[in-house]
């Protein structure tokens, strides 16, 4: 069995597309190929083959190598909930909370089972293609760390790492790793990777030599700048709007906890559609034609939160102009009457006041409902496809119309009277064309009719195809053992 890790300089240097991209072209030639990622931190999540939860990029990559998602691809993800604590999600069950004082000892402790998911994928492939987390260069982190050098030096996987060229400072950042690693460490390091260059490559030919010399590790290849990977879910930050006009503008407000922000992925992707992502300080769009509430990983502080921005005052203005009002897992319960945590689970115990837009009452638990479904809308019958990750159950009122309809039989939910202020527990619900469809014709906007599984296939091949002429991948092959 052969291995290979991709480490980085620094977060979000395209660790997660480029492994995603060598995770489809090892496909492409016919080899076995799992993704492996020990220790994620991320609000985006999805649903494992076994019925847990994994981060989202690894469920992105198992696309890429054509397999389906398992618990083992990401076995420690914790998922923040303030900013100084995260859940702790472990082999896609939730184990408690870590907090930042105990984040180096915690951690360690969790090495077993990494190593035991890291030999289970190992089995069922030819190759595993590794994501580190972060930075090796964060050597503060390095006792404890399971993540970058903490994992692939126990399970003798090469690194490569990657630079990103277009935030500035690739050759400072790739030598400079170099300096502070440990000797040991920077062993484990066998040559880099240069990511998202814009321009002509000759230009960077001194400086990409310069890094050989000074560091000693040969170099694989410069990926230039790829937009089409926008089309891929982001891991973690919430993406920068796209410049476009559109026939109508969706709000999204984000909120400190936000989670599963890649559920409007496909909304963006409509040429009809504006869609702003409000940030804090900001107001809601007057233009707004709809405002959807995202998934929050703390649903109560994000609820506090958005009324101190003033955005429940913009909510009732945006829904006196005739607005829509959509609330997806969190922001559903959020525009409840009540939200109830008898246990503590978000903080202190206690009901909080909801905004009062839809007339249902969440009680929060410790069970968390985590899996797959499809359904079709009770309003129209348009069909739907995506998955529940969530604590707590949402009663409705007597009277109140359910949203959604399971392929179970069960309904999700809830309906205003008017139509117009709607909340469901259901991730990725606009990915289908049907259901995006109904909704933005509701709006005044056509949709191109893409289906958003789809889009992503291409743009994994695309991504394949531009990583496939500019890294050496018989060499990175070689320096994996296969």
């Amino acid at each position: 069995m052969a291995a290979i890790m991709l480490q980085g300089t620094g977060s979000d240097v395209g660790k997660s597309v480029l492994v995603a991209g060598l995770c489809r072209i090892f496909s492409n030639m016919g080899i076995k190929v799992c993704p492996f990622k020990p220790q994620n931190m991320s609000n985006n999540a999805a649903v494992a083959i076994e019925g847990g939860e994994i981060g989202r990029a690894q469920s992105l990559q198992a696309a890429a190598c054509r397999v389906k998602p398992s618990v083992h691809m990401n076995p420690v993800l914790l998922k923040p909930q303030s900013n100084t604590g995260a859940q702790i999600i472990v082999h896609g069950k939730p184990r408690g909370t870590l907090l930042a004082q105990n984040f180096n000892t915690e951690r360690i402790s969790l090495l077993n089972e990494v190593m035991q998911s890291f030999e289970c994928l190992k089995k069922q492939s030819d190759i595993v293609v590794v994501e580190g987390a972060g930075s090796p260069a964060e050597i503060n982190l390095r006792n404890g760390d399971i993540a970058n050098m903490g994992f692939a030096k126990p399970a003798g996987v090469p690194v490569i790492l990657v630079g990103d060229i277009d935030r500035g400072g690739v050759i400072a950042s790739l030598v400079g790793t170099k300096a502070v690693l440990d000797p040991s460490d920077a062993e484990m390091i066998k040559g880099f990777i240069i990511n998202r260059f814009r321009g002509r490559v000759e230009l960077f030919e001194d400086g990409y030599r310069a890094i050989e010399r000074q560091t000693g590790w040969r170099g694989f290849g410069i990926v230039p700048w790829m937009a089409v990977a926008r089309s891929l879910p982001a891991e973690d930050a919430v993406a920068e709007d796209l410049q476009k006009s559109g026939v109508i503008t969706i709000a999204i407000p984000v909120m400190p906890a936000i989670s599963n922000h890649d559920d409007f992925d496909a909304l963006e992707s409509e040429e009809s559609v504006r869609l702003i992502r409000v940030r804090p300080g900001e107001t809601l769009p007057a233009q707004a034609r709809l405002v959807i509430l995202p998934g929050s990983k703390a649903t109560i502080s994000d609820l506090m939160f958005f009324r101190a921005q003033g955005w429940d005052i913009d909510l009732l203005a945006h829904i006196r102009r005739g607005g829509f009002v959509l609330g997806i897992c969190g922001g559903y319960q959020i525009l409840g009457k009540t939200i109830s945590d008898p246990n503590g689970e978000e903080g202190k115990a206690g009901v909080t006041k909801g905004l009062g837009l839809l007339n249902v009452h969440t009680v929060l638990n410790a069970d968390k409902r985590v899996t797959e479904v499809s359904g079709v809308s009770l309003k129209y019958g348009d069909s739907f496809r995506g998955y529940e990750i969530h604590h707590g159950q949402t009663e409705l009122e007597s009277g109140v119309s359910a949203f959604l309809k399971l392929s179970t039989g069960e309904l999700d939910g809830a309906l205003s009277d008017n139509g117009r202020i709607a909340g469901c527990y259901i991730h990725r619900l606009f990915d289908a064309p049907e259901f995006r469809a109904r909704l933005l014709g509701t709006l005044g906007a056509a949709s191109s009719g893409f289906d958003q599984n789809e889009r992503v296939e291409t743009a994994l091949d695309a991504i394949a195809s531009e990583l496939a002429a500019h890294l050496d991948i018989d060499s990175l092959l070689k320096v994996a053992k296969i």
